[in-house]
């Protein structure tokens, strides 16, 4: 089977514009994992300077893990184990902290909720939304005494 000098240039031909090819979309998946990969990062120095998260932790083996913080809320008494999150719902003005108990612990619906004091549902989200906000400023505050 003799091939002839034009089908062997072909075939080369052909091999090398399917390389290119390949490589070509190689590298464009190559860019799109390299994307994907930058927006979940986060350099250390954002978390340092931003979020004040330590870069060493404290051992806690002899504190008591079942100690317990009673918090007031809705006249019902709800026992956390958490000290730090039992301080800040304190800290929490009455209302937020009887939205953020009916809505997490009472299991309402943000219908619920919103039928409870007269509003919306979305009008309902925002409060717990807010309440949320605010908790988490409480605790930012609470851990950054404790450093």
């Amino acid at each position: 089977m003799n091939c002839t000098e034009a089908y062997k240039e072909h075939i080369e031909y052909t091999f090398n514009a399917f390389c290119r090819v390949v490589i070509h979309y190689a590298a464009i998946n190559a860019w799109r994992d390299r994307d994907k990969r930058r927006q979940r990062e986060i350099s250390f120095e954002y978390l340092t300077e931003e979020k004040f998260y330590p870069f060493s932790t404290s051992d806690k083996y002899f504190t008591d893990p079942y100690k317990q913080y009673p918090v007031m809320i809705c006249g019902q008494r709800v026992i956390f184990t958490n000290g730090e999150l039992a301080e800040a719902l304190s800290a929490l003005p009455e209302k937020k902290r009887e939205i953020i108990y009916l809505y997490f612990f009472g299991r309402y619906t943000q219908q619920e909720i919103g039928e409870l004091y007269g509003r919306c549902r979305s009008t309902a989200w925002h409060h717990i939304h807010s309440a949320l906000q605010m908790l988490h400023k409480e605790m930012e505050v609470l851990f950054r005494e404790e450093s």
